[in-house]
């Protein structure tokens, strides 16, 4: 125990140690309570709203009230109930594809479909800011890594014409979690399709936010049918709980017998699966909150650029501030939180050494008047703090 408060301080002088903050009630517009203070939650991955509609408590309310608060057992033992496989088959028409499979998580959705698909003499291609499930997974699966700089297709191209192996993956976020930028993912297909290898797309932060039918980067396209592999969760816009993966039915055959987070975890409890189904409705039927949050994404970032600040190339509904030193940000974030914001500072090594952002993430729920008057305290604290673009480029 004297070793582990010793790193422990480490981390404390580094400004990396992690400290858990109770949110004290959930409000509607997009707010929440803290310390007794009402907060506008810009931190939360609830991108529709939807973890507090109604709908969604009604739906849970009911599933609980016909099938019980637990599945009872794994799937393949005796917790496959008729309501998850109602809910997979929503899930594949969404994603329009054969059939889906649905995890406990999305951490455990990328962990054992990766390590169930690759294994040693197999190699992953992998971008570098793809989320750490990802990398976890492909830990896991004893695979050889090729890790290409972010986005970088002639890289990926010569690590692809340089190896060879009994399966090839290629793995990338369709939206980037810390940067909020997109996959270049016509050009991934264009590369799978010249090298005959199978492409897998982790569509956490796209599912119910980007596409015609809000099923993610993929549909919005037109390449679902170029994707093998398609990964997402219930968790963030679809305001509930779990992971998925997506796609041949054959595959989906695969991982329930060789995912082994699937095989060896108890089935998600209907209350999750009543919710993720209105879920799908909901995201499914109305375009117009994907719409509205897209919009106000963009005028938020152009109002932060205008500032003169640094969103690292932002496209979607997340939007990160550079700050870079990991003091510096904590120091950003918490005079936000002073001023009535919620927005979590990011340091390594959830991202690179030197990057530590402040990242915004925007949510349907959010009123266009409290994001204007939001995006004026952010830019004025940054001016005070002295984090634009051109002060952190002297050193200020």
């Amino acid at each position: 125990m004297e070793r582990l408060a010793q790193e422990l301080e480490a981390l404390e002088g580094q400004a990396l140690r992690r400290r858990l903050q109770v949110v004290e009630e959930v409000l509607p517009g997009g707010k929440v309570r803290v310390n007794g203070r009402v907060l506008l939650n810009l931190s939360s991955n609830d991108y529709l709203g939807l973890s507090q509609d109604p709908r969604l408590v009604a739906a849970a309310q009911e599933a609980a009230a016909r099938w019980g608060a637990g599945s009872g057992a794994s799937r393949l033992v005796a917790g496959n109930l008729a309501l998850h496989e109602a809910v997979e088959e929503r899930l594949a028409a969404f994603k329009g594809v054969e059939a889906a499979v649905i995890f406990s998580t999305g951490y455990m959705a990328n962990v054992g479909a990766i390590s169930a698909l690759v294994g040693p003499g197999d190699v992953i291609f992998s971008d570098r800011l793809n989320h750490a499930s990802i990398y976890d997974g492909i830990k896991l699966s004893g695979a050889a890594l090729e890790r290409f700089p972010h986005r970088d297709l002639n890289r990926l191209e010569r690590l692809l014409q340089g190896t060879s192996g009994k399966k090839r993956l290629i793995i990338t976020d369709s939206v980037f979690s810390v940067d909020g930028d997109l996959a270049p993912l016509a050009d991934l297909v264009a590369l799978r399709e010249r090298y005959g290898v199978w492409l897998m797309i982790d569509e956490a932060h796209a599912t119910g936010v980007l596409g015609p039918g809000g099923a993610g980067l993929a549909q919005g396209l037109g390449l679902t049918d170029q994707v093998d592999i398609h990964m997402g969760t219930f968790s963030k816009a679809l305001g509930s709980l779990g992971g998925y993966v997506a796609g041949d039915r054959r595959l989906i055959d695969y991982l329930h017998n060789r995912a082994r987070s699937f095989i060896y975890s108890t089935a998600l409890p209907p209350p999750v699966l009543g919710a993720i189904d209105q879920a799908l409705k909901i995201a499914a039927g109305e375009p117009e909150r994907r719409r509205y949050l897209l919009e106000e994404a963009d005028k938020f970032r152009r109002g932060l650029a205008a500032a003169g600040l640094d969103t690292l190339g932002s496209e979607t509904q997340i939007v990160p501030v550079l700050v870079g030193e990991n003091s510096r940000t904590l120091e950003f974030a918490q005079a936000l939180q002073n001023r009535g914001l919620m927005a979590v500072g990011l340091r390594p090594p959830t991202v690179p050494p030197g990057k530590a952002r402040v990242r915004f993430s925007l949510s349907a729920a959010h009123a266009r008047e409290d994001l204007a008057q939001a995006l004026e305290t952010i830019a004025g604290l940054a001016e005070e703090l002295k984090v634009s673009s051109e002060q952190l480029a002297v050193g200020g």
